[in-house]
């Protein structure tokens, strides 16, 4: 009798794998789906694009909103409070490295207002954060004169 059930007490042969593999399939498209989502900033940047990004790795993290609010690792700031929490952070550790985010709209003049305090205070490893253009992007900027 083929497909026939085991006798009771005696040895499994066999180990059905198909809901073990459905599972795993399930979880996988979970994981793929949230990533996306743990990957997103906090705060609502629209940070401009840049081709050639580097990973860094975040060590102080500075935020410019667009309404020209300041967060610095989380918190909100206040610009003249900002040399003496970056001359704290760089008393912890000497190769800290800070990352500035700044939204589109928030003028050049704020921005190096934000440099100029870190250099007081002796920050020079800094980065800006940038998002990787969309193929639909890239053809959009090409066609604008």
């Amino acid at each position: 009798m083929a497909g026939g059930t085991q006798p009771r007490g005696g040895i499994i042969e066999g180990i059905n794998v198909t809901p073990l593999v459905d599972i795993m399939l399930v979880l996988l498209v979970i994981f793929m789906v949230t990533t996306k989502l743990v990957d997103s900033p906090a705060l609502p940047l629209d940070l401009p694009q840049a081709s050639q990004s580097e990973q860094v790795q975040t060590v102080l993290a500075i935020s410019i909103t667009a309404n020209g609010q300041l967060w610095v690792d989380g918190q909100v700031t206040p610009e003249e409070a900002l040399k003496q929490k970056t001359q704290e952070a760089l008393a912890r550790d000497p190769e800290l490295r800070a990352v500035i985010q700044a939204d589109g709209s928030v003028p050049h003049r704020l921005v190096i207002s934000v440099l100029d305090r870190l250099k007081e205070s002796g920050l020079t490893r800094v980065a800006f954060g940038t998002v990787q253009p969309t193929a639909a992007s890239e053809g959009d900027e090409r066609a604008k004169p």
